[in-house]
């Protein structure tokens, strides 16, 4: 393997997998919000927040970590701008105090943050204007969850960068399923040791979390308490998910912008590795397997849309489980195939206590897909969106994903926002009928 080829893909590991605090899009207006306040100087009177619908989406239902339980863009934004720390990135609200919570929560009730939805810009965007007496201060944020592509203090532009600049690294789109293994079987370990380790480390102190505690819907607990190898998987992963969407301040590291994404490639191949007395440097290049076909999937969808990431993810987990079983890599490569063609485009309405559901789901039938072709068996090429190849395949879904439903992605958002009434006007009692027996 080329020297810049094998650099890029450690770059890749340590630069997305990194720890963040709660849900991202939350984070991602308080870091906006964070980084507006340092460069006005003071603490701003007044934040207007701009939103792509997309991020308004994620935030509707999810608690604010380090909040006290607030939910919603005001309360992110005003804790950012608070008691944030805009160097702490993804951890932002890190080192937020009662005291803090306690501010946040009257500059709430005061209307402190105004938001509006911003129209005809990328899926994650955010600009964040603050104002205190005659100053002012403008930050946006675009495309990644900390790529700030602009800043203006008082009128004039003091930073900026293309608007096409995503901020990824643009290596991710050279990845291949056959470069991937190619990388996970001849990296030197200590190269990608520390964003794995770190991974393992944080994302299974949450799961225990979730499991030790109440957590919205309490998934997990539920999903451990039926018991076997495919309950655990499922339960700990949707654990880590309970806490990470209802409020608990401890940081996952996350894959593709996404926490849950982070807990769904990570913790299935660590309970398969620790079932199956694998080795820990056989555990580490599975999880540069996983999280690696990730990013490879994700990429192809976009960073925020209408098909819900826990399918990329967890076709993703189901690689680095192929890799442990010693699979070649057609068979690999036929385990996120097969997971995606099943639940590839479920629906993504926002981030909250649901989605620990549909992490068990996905992480069902990644399981599934691996059982299927353990015995043997294996869908037929070319059939639905199904490929002539597992890069076709994923082409062919992730396509669906980010230009099929993009529609979809704007009735999601009317309905959450109550822009469209979907339920017909209830008729009165007497006129419906009703056996009364």
């Amino acid at each position: 393997m080329e020297a810049t080829c094998y650099e890029g893909y450690i770059r890749l590991l340590r630069r997305e997998l990194v720890p963040a605090l709660g849900c991202t899009e939350p984070i991602a207006i308080a870091y906006a919000a964070a980084r507006a306040t340092q460069i006005l100087g003071r603490r701003p009177e007044h934040l207007t927040v701009h939103c792509s619908g997309n991020i308004i989406k994620n935030v509707m239902g999810v608690t604010v970590p380090n909040s006290g339980q607030q939910k919603g863009v005001a309360a992110a934004a005003a804790l950012g701008a608070v008691a944030g720390d805009p160097e702490a990135g993804l951890e932002v609200l890190k080192g937020i105090r009662e005291e803090d919570i306690a501010v946040c929560r009257a500059l709430v009730k005061e209307g402190f943050c105004t938001c509006k939805l911003a129209e005809g810009v990328d899926n994650l965007y955010i600009r964040i204007e603050a104002i205190s007496g005659g100053e002012s201060a403008e930050v946006t944020v675009a495309h990644t969850h900390t790529n700030v592509v602009q800043i203006v203090k008082n009128g004039a532009v003091v930073f900026a960068r293309e608007q096409t600049d995503c901020g990824e690294d643009p290596f991710v789109a050279q990845l291949t399923i056959g470069g991937i293994l190619d990388f996970a079987r001849n990296a030197r370990i200590e190269d990608v040791r520390e964003p794995l380790e770190r991974q393992i480390a944080c994302n299974t102190a949450i799961s225990e979390e979730g499991l030790a505690h109440p957590y919205g819907a309490n998934i997990g607990k539920m999903l451990l308490r039926q018991g076997g190898f495919a309950s655990t998987v499922k339960g700990k992963v949707a654990a880590g998910s309970d806490a990470r969407m209802n409020g608990c301040s401890m940081p996952v590291v996350i894959n593709s912008g996404s926490g849950n994404q982070g807990l769904a490639v990570s913790l299935p191949v660590v309970e398969y590795a620790e079932a199956q007395g694998a080795s820990r440097e056989e555990l580490l290049r599975a999880l540069a397997v996983s999280n690696l076909i990730s990013l490879y999937a994700k990429k192809k969808i976009g960073s925020l849309s209408a098909f819900c990431g826990a399918a990329t993810a967890a076709a993703a987990s189901g690689a680095g489980i192929a890799y442990l079983k010693g699979w070649p890599e057609r068979k690999l490569a036929q385990v996120v195939e097969a997971t995606l063609v099943n639940v590839g485009g479920m629906i993504c309405d926002g981030a909250k206590s649901t989605c620990a559901a549909k992490l068990a789901t996905a992480l069902d039938a990644m399981l599934m897909s691996l059982d299927m072709l353990e015995s043997g068996d294996a869908f037929g090429a070319e059939e639905g969106l199904m490929g002539a190849s597992a890069e076709e395949t994923v082409s062919n879904i992730c396509y669906v994903g980010r230009h099929g439903m993009a529609q979809t992605d704007l009735d999601v958002l009317r309905i959450m926002t109550g822009e469209i009434q979907t339920a017909e006007p209830m008729e009165p009692e007497s006129s419906r009928g009703i056996c009364r027996g």
